[in-house]
């Protein structure tokens, strides 16, 4: 593992772990994850416990990985990518007592093989995005997007095919 930085590392790394070769760059939060061989972490990424993230991602900066996502093996996340892991998110319970971790479930996302996530997107949770798909800059992705598509907008929409996939 490589930690990137020309003046003082800041990073937060507990029970992570790391595979051969993963650069961390800048004030990397990452706790209780996995994260595969060869991948680079850009600056200010946050990835939460039980989230993993495969072998040779590129997972630019500002992204916030949470809990129950799953990152396949070659995917490319822009700047800013947001997921999401709860589809009813609440700060308090009916009786206004504070939500713990018992109040609610994390619904898993999967992002597939060879996908690329272009930057300032959120992903909803319980959504797969297929193997080699892209979902376009901005994209809001609120239910699966198939392999080899390419998606865009709020909500994203199919704009193509990759005839290749």
């Amino acid at each position: 593992m490589e930690l990137i930085n020309e003046d003082s590392p800041r990073r937060s790394l507990v029970n992570v772990r790391v595979g051969a070769n993963v650069r961390l760059f800048n004030f990397v939060n990452a706790y209780g994850c996995e994260i595969g061989d060869n991948t680079r972490v850009g600056s200010f990424v946050e990835i939460q416990k039980n989230a993993r993230v495969g072998r040779n991602c590129k997972v630019s900066s500002h992204t916030f990985i949470c809990e129950g996502v799953e990152i396949e093996d070659e995917v490319f996340i822009g700047h800013n990518v947001s997921f999401i892991n709860d589809k009813f998110p609440r700060a308090v319970r009916p009786d206004g007592a504070l939500q713990t971790d018992a109040d609610w479930t994390v619904q898993p996302t999967r992002v597939k093989k060879g996908a690329s996530i272009g930057t300032g997107a959120t992903i909803l949770c319980g959504v797969i995005i297929g193997e080699s798909a892209v979902v376009g800059a901005g994209s809001v992705v609120t239910r699966d997007v198939a392999a080899g598509s390419v998606v865009a907008g709020n909500p994203a929409r199919l704009l193509r095919t990759n005839p290749s996939k």
